[in-house]
């Protein structure tokens, strides 16, 4: 049996005192009014006036994470619970050794987290607040946008560059989003000298996101004009309750603000300045993200493209199809200047604007990587065009000066070449901003629009306005009507309705939402008005955060990109190389006559052949395709998770997920649905039933375990059934969790111990025939017994039972059938886990029951040292060890936030067949990654040998330049196309038909 109360859920110890209790009371008291409507005016709903309002809010909630060190065993975490709980407005505390972590739910209108670190402190440990996922204090997180990028030489270049700088612990430049992130200590080197070191390296950084900024905006301020009228305005935003720095640019007319979102925001901040009634101020306009700012460099490259086209097409006339027409070509070739002619001429003055206005960004970007000491795509376009261009300016200027010279020129080889991969580039951000759409499109959910409702003296609603959705502060009271978006996450303080959940957890089914119900900001109220209380804003919401979780993910690496990476390192060098090679094979093969004469076409010589095949052999090389196939291929996919209820965290969970042959699964919430209700009762001794649940449900009555959630409800319904009785109150000391087993604690002077046959034998407790014969019985039922004994007599047995989840049994086939192996850990006891495996189809060496947290981390790591990929799925914490160790580890979206956290792909929608298809789109995704692989690689291997005219000598067939350019700018556009099929991607039909039969 699983532990009824695990270290990490230790309830809140007996040894309250009588006042202690009475302000509990009163506490809940309060919190139950706030939540209540009025009965006096049905229609104008009463809440508790905010803290904003000069009323503290009794009724908000708060969340803190904290890193906590020094812990060595069960009773450390026992002992710092107990120095939290004894604080006021504790709601609950929890505490995990394994992960050095603790998780407090608290009433911030009675405590503060700062108290609450110096409580577990005075305990004697060390304590300081988790800012990032993996339980450390970090720097801040600074992104960029980086224009000038081309391939991935030059993101390795930056990232390479920037984790050379003091204060910078990590930095990730993703080409295909053109982002690059980085970690660093603000206290070292701010974002502003990141960006100037970003400029320095040749590229143009834009600020997107500093981590700095967190709690901090900018207003852009009108009608402020001398230093007088800034430092009132200071004045006013310093004097407000919150603010805690003002900083002001004169230059730009911006003010900048540090503050506590909970006690002011921006929408605050705004009506201060305006209540002077001369000067008016509004939120800085977010920078682009995601797709959004596409528009601008898709119009950028298309207007380049169509400049390039009015210079080129004339210049594809000039030499392709007017010298082969009787009178033009007359035309064309009269008026020579010596062996001049005018429509060399007009090609050259052509091709010269292309070359060196149009052209100009090749130049600057082969420049900048030369002058770092590396080499890019641009290196071997601004080579293969300058090698046309200016052999072609020889041509002239020799025809010109000479009467009897003759030669060919390559104008239109330059010319063509540059509008060729311009186009190239062109249709390639058109593609590239097609992979980063499902972001665009979450970031869209959210409103423009929220109403606002303003509240009397007495709490009562008074009016109402329309205010944009960012000016939503913690704690106002927002209406949601019919057929509008919630705009912020909140609880229900008025109404009903149902609310259709399924743009952000992709369940369908709309979902009733009453009075202390949550909601999520960007979901769509389908029926009656409800009234919300705002808890979180702006970064602070669900949205926001799946955003974020979307973005980093399409920023990671996966690791099969190293092979791209370590490639794109000697690619250019090489093609460099190969290029002259096949220049100087053809001319000294023409000049010792190695070929026949007659391969020259007539109007060049040894040196022009020569030189074509070496201006193709560079631009037909593409290092951008290779780049581009991971990247894109996981932004898609990782957006395309997402839609699906499915959040991925990165490359590397995605290319995990596909090399998975076993998935490990916890039993309660996750293979059960984690409600487990109270089905049998047996008493071994003369104890009246409601006596027997009041002592044990008083041992239980703070556990967050299911199992003794179940108990506690149960004995509630037999105290109504007894209500002469009524519910007393137990006297609870020494209450002890043990891991594994179950609970001890000493009720009103009885010591008592509620859990597993483990556990009473450690105790010496005797258990007779019939126990044991009933024991059996129970669990070959699939039922967990939970065994009761008082003052060391075994008293009486609980029989519990978990209904397994209808889509379990079908998910296992499946997964079968896939090729995966499906196994049960749990803490449950082993004729139960074995009851439930046989009815799920897992086979018996399968199943590892009576396991404790680091049990489950240590089955996982046994089998990846037998060479098994190993998946976790679990939802609590006690599952969080085991989800790190795994090689993927997923998370059920309704368990705990720990689990969460841990977890490198999150099924938002907590059904166990999205297990099915995060494996299935991994598995999708990387047959695309290595397609693309394939298609790149095997492009430059057959492309390059053909433009070195390795056909030449037996079919004649030569490939020119700028078709080479073309090839070589269709091969990033075809890459990413490839990976934009992904979007097409659907869900298995097996596990549509799960979702079928479950609904029904």
């Amino acid at each position: 049996m699983q532990s009824l109360m695990k270290v990490v859920l230790a309830p809140r110890t007996g040894s309250a005192t009588e006042s202690e209790r009475r302000k509990k009371k009163k506490e809940d008291v309060l919190l139950e009014r706030s939540l209540s409507s009025s009965t006096r005016y049905p229609s104008m709903p009463r809440y508790p006036l905010s803290p904003l309002h000069g009323e503290v809010d009794v009724s908000e909630i708060r969340k803190a994470n904290l890193k906590v060190t020094g812990m060595e065993c069960a009773a450390c975490a026992g002992s710092i619970e107990k120095a939290v709980k004894r604080l006021p407005g504790i709601e609950e505390a929890t505490v995990s050794v394994l992960q050095n972590r603790a998780q407090v739910v608290y009433r911030p209108a009675f405590v503060q987290e700062e108290s609450i670190r110096e409580a577990i402190e005075d305990a004697g440990f060390e304590a300081e607040a988790i800012v990032d996922d993996a339980g450390q204090r970090s720097g801040s997180i600074s992104r960029f946008r980086i224009k000038g990028m081309t391939c991935t030489s030059c993101s390795n270049s930056i990232e390479s560059s920037l984790k050379k700088l003091d204060g910078v612990q990590k930095a990730v430049v993703a080409l295909a989003t053109e982002e690059c992130e980085v970690r660093h200590d603000a206290g070292v080197i701010s974002h502003v000298q990141l960006a100037a070191a970003i400029d320095d390296l040749g590229y143009e950084a834009e600020l997107l996101i500093a981590g700095e900024e967190t709690n901090r905006i900018r207003l852009q301020l009108e009608g402020v004009t001398a230093a007088a009228d800034f430092q009132l305005v200071k004045e006013m935003l310093v004097a407000l309750s919150g603010v805690t720095s003002v900083d002001l640019d004169f230059s730009n007319a911006m003010v900048t603000v540090s503050y506590e979102p909970d006690r002011a925001g921006p929408r605050t901040f705004i009506e201060t300045i305006e209540q002077a009634g001369v000067f008016t101020a509004k939120l800085e306009a977010p920078r682009g993200r995601g797709s959004h700012d596409r528009g601008l460099e898709i119009q950028h490259h298309k207007k380049y493209f169509l400049w390039s086209l009015v210079f080129t097409v004339p210049v594809f006339f000039l030499s392709m199809v007017f010298m082969y027409i009787p009178g033009i070509m007359e035309g064309l070739e009269h008026g020579r200047l010596n062996g001049l002619s005018i429509g060399a001429l007009l090609r050259w003055i052509l091709a010269t604007p292309v070359q060196f206005v149009i052209g100009r960004r090749f130049y600057v970007g082969a420049y900048k990587a030369l002058r770092r000491g590396s080499s890019n795509m641009d290196v071997l376009i601004a080579m293969g065009t300058n090698a046309a261009y200016f052999y072609s300016v020889y041509i002239v200027l020799r025809a010109a000066t000479s009467p009897t010279f003759k030669g060919t020129d390559f104008f239109e080889t330059s010319a063509m070449l540059i509008s060729f991969i311009i186009l190239g580039k062109y249709l390639e951000v058109m593609a590239k901003g097609k992979t980063s759409e499902a972001v665009a499109k979450l970031m869209d959910l959210a409103p423009d629009k929220a109403t606002l409702l303003t509240l009397d003296e007495e709490g009562d609603v008074a009016g109402e306005r329309e205010i944009g959705a960012e000016l939503i502060q913690r704690r106002d009271i927002i209406k949601v009507v019919p057929g509008s978006k919630v705009p912020t996450d909140g609880v229900v303080v008025w109404g009903q309705s149902f609310v259709n959940e399924s743009m952000i957890t992709g369940e369908a089914r709309p979902v009733p939402k009453k009075l202390g119900d949550k909601v999520i900001g960007g979901t769509m109220n389908d029926h009656g008005v409800i009234h919300i209380r705002a808890t979180h804003v702006g970064a602070e919401t669900a949205l926001a955060q799946i955003v974020r979780l979307v973005e980093a993910a399409q920023m990671g690496k996966a690791p099969v990109q190293k092979y791209a990476d370590r490639i794109s390192t000697y690619f250019v060098p090489a093609v460099v190389v190969a290029a002259f090679v096949t220049w100087l094979a053809w001319y000294v093969g023409g000049k010792a006559r190695s070929y026949p004469k007659s391969w020259i076409p007539a109007a060049m010589d040894e040196f022009e052949l020569a030189l074509q095949f070496g201006i193709s052999v560079l631009v037909i090389a593409c290092p951008c395709a290779l780049g581009l196939a991971t990247p894109t291929a996981i932004m898609v996919a990782t957006g395309k998770g997402a839609t699906q209820g499915i959040l991925i965290k990165g490359g590397q969970a995605l290319e995990a997920a596909h090399k998975v042959k076993t998935v490990v699964f916890d039993k309660t919430g996750t293979l059960t649905i984690g409600k487990p209700i109270v089905v049998h009762t047996k008493l071994l001794t003369n104890i009246p039933l409601h006596v027997f649940y009041d002592t044990i449900a008083a041992a239980e009555v703070n556990s967050e375990h299911p199992l003794g959630k179940a108990i506690v409800a149960y004995s509630r319904k037999i105290s109504g059934e007894h209500s002469s009785h009524g519910q007393q109150q137990h006297e609870v000391r020494d209450f002890e969790a043990i891991p594994g087993q179950g609970v001890r604690a000493v009720v009103d002077g009885k010591a008592t111990l509620v859990g597993n046959m483990r556990l009473m034998k450690e105790h010496g407790i005797h258990i007779s025939e019939e126990a044991e014969e009933h024991l059996r019985d129970v669990e070959t039922l699939a039922r967990t017994g939970v065994m009761v004994a008082i003052e060391r007599e075994l008293v009486g047995v609980v029989s519990i039972a978990d209904p397994v989840k209808p889509e379990a049994a079908r998910v296992i086939s499946i997964l079968k059938s896939m090729g995966v192996r499906s196994m049960m850990v749990t803490g449950d006891n082993w004729g139960t886990a074995v009851a439930i495996a046989r009815e799920l189809g897992i086979e018996r060496p399968c199943v590892h029951a009576e396991s404790l947290p680091e049990d489950k981390a240590r089955i996982v790591e046994e089998m990846q040292a037998a060479g098994t990929s190993v998946a976790m799925v679990g939802d609590g914490i006690n599952d969080s060890p085991a989800l790190v160790a795994a090689d993927v580890g997923m998370a059920i979206g309704a368990g705990t936030d720990i689990a969460i956290e841990a977890a490198d792909i999150v099924l938002m929608k907590s059904n166990l067949e999205d297990v099915i298809t995060g494996i299935d789109l991994s598995r999708k995704s990387f047959f695309r990654i290595w397609l693309n692989y394939v298609w790149a690689l095997g492009y430059n291997v057959l492309g390059i040998p053909i433009a070195a005219g390795a056909l030449f000598p037996s079919t004649g067939f030569r490939l020119p330049p700028w078709v080479a350019g073309a090839a070589m700018a269709a091969s990033s556009v075809s890459v990413v196309c490839s990976s934009l099929w992904l979007k097409r991607y659907k869900r298995p039909k097996v596990v549509e038909e799960i979702d079928t039969s479950v609904q029904r």
